[in-house]
């Protein structure tokens, strides 16, 4: 990656929040706890799991820059989201956690030296990954988050329309 393309990219790593709260205006809240199927999350789900994704995202950023080389915990998104009972879990505080660690996260790294880019973390299932790696998937996870918001709210309307 350029440094261009990784300063394209923490900038748009740092409008994250921004871009969720937009986007979230498009979704009336009464809808938010639909469930598109029983092993789909509903949008009220997705906004907790940001702030825990975010939560351990803050953890490995740090590990990457302060102890290169060491090991990073996996958790499965589905268990966390059933044993902590997602739903019963207050968005606005998941949305204001985000929010902090996301803006903590993004001072921290849009002044790195070069090399920091290339130190490494080792994850249970992913095997070593380098900083610009970690980078790439934080940058596109709210995308992919809002993409499936959008895809509940619009088979929320179809089935409401029925």
């Amino acid at each position: 990656m350029t440094n261009e393309e990784r300063t394209e990219k923490i900038e748009s790593y740092g409008k994250a929040y921004d871009e969720v709260s937009e986007a979230l205006k498009n979704f009336p809240e009464e809808m938010w706890k639909f469930k598109p199927a029983e092993n789909k999350w509903s949008i009220h789900e997705v906004i907790i799991h940001l702030a825990d994704s975010e939560a351990n995202s803050y953890i490995r950023c740090r590990r990457f820059i302060a102890e290169s080389g060491k090991n990073v915990m996996a958790y499965d998104e589905n268990v966390w989201a059933q044993k902590l009972k997602y739903h019963e879990q207050n968005t606005e505080d998941a949305l204001r956690l985000f929010k902090f660690l996301r803006k903590m996260s993004y001072d921290l790294i849009k002044n790195l030296p070069e090399k920091t880019w290339n130190n490494l973390i080792d994850h249970p299932e992913n095997g070593l990954m380098t900083f610009e790696q970690w980078l790439e998937i934080y940058e596109n996870h709210t995308h992919v988050h809002i993409a499936q918001m959008q895809r509940n709210y619009d088979q929320y309307k179809n089935e409401k329309m029925k």
